[in-house]
């Protein structure tokens, strides 16, 4: 039984078809990772399952339920979410506060009982800072806990945009390019966390990354695309020795 599925899925933008024709499906507590060149359609596929992008054609469907056309802020309130590339995060505001806003999507509590601070918003502000604490905890970022994102290093940042999205106690996590501006130990941490939350937390992920040791340490399987099509789909080890994905690649025959 799969957690998340898509089927047929294609989006155009104008005249180019930046995905045609991708269905896979990610099962329940496994890392599953799209590859690929420059362009291939990675993050486009992201894109379209948190509803940023509406698909030309296919189906999305999460947890049982149809989400092809569910509006992209209630995605997250359903258990679905995601980091990005270029790391997306208030500089300005330290980072316990920043892990607050991934507790957004949980705000049950109406304008009038926070603007009274009435005993409902208490339990709730209590509530959220309890997550934000465990996340913090479990990340090891106790030291930054009170620090501007400002007066971080890069390296930390990616680490708290990963907290701000466990801080909405997602079903599926959504990493885009989580090695991206890292050094190779913070890449090796980064795939510690990874599996972290995959073993301890009981989290899917679907990962886009270009590092092919991180998706090799971490993956349970591999999706390889070109030019919005499926080349390849197995292990991480399969779908390198794959010949048409050595060809997309390098170029030329393999």
């Amino acid at each position: 039984m799969s957690l998340f599925s898509a089927t047929d899925l294609g989006i155009r933008f104008g005249g180019i078809r930046a995905v045609e024709g991708v269905s896979f499906d990610v099962r329940p507590g496994e890392v599953f990772s799209i590859i690929g060149p420059n362009g291939a359609g990675k993050t486009t596929i992201f894109n379209l399952i948190s509803r940023i992008y509406n698909p030309t054609s296919g189906r999305l469907n999460f947890n049982g339920q149809d989400i092809t056309e569910t509006p992209p802020h209630l995605i997250a309130g359903l258990g679905i979410a995601r980091t990005f590339q270029n790391i997306e995060l208030f500089a300005n505001a330290t980072l316990l506060q920043n892990l607050l806003i991934g507790r957004h999507c949980h705000s049950k509590v109406g304008l009038l009982s926070q603007l009274g601070f009435l005993p409902s918003v208490r339990r709730a502000e209590v509530e959220h800072r309890k997550v934000a604490e465990e996340v913090i905890a479990f990340l090891g970022l106790q030291r930054h806990r009170d620090s501007l994102i400002a007066n971080l290093p890069y390296g930390v940042r990616k680490v708290v945009e990963l907290g701000r999205a466990l801080c909405t106690e997602p079903k599926l996590l959504l990493l885009d390019e989580p090695s991206s501006g890292l050094n190779v130990e913070e890449t090796e941490e980064m795939a510690f966390w990874i599996d972290d939350i995959k073993k301890d937390l009981g989290i899917t992920v679907i990962m886009v990354e270009h590092d092919m040791k991180l998706v090799s340490a971490v993956s349970d399987r591999v999706m390889a695309l070109n030019y919005g099509r499926i080349l390849a789909m197995g292990t991480a080890a399969e779908v390198q020795s794959d010949p048409e994905v050595i060809r997309a690649y390098i170029g030329g025959e393999p």
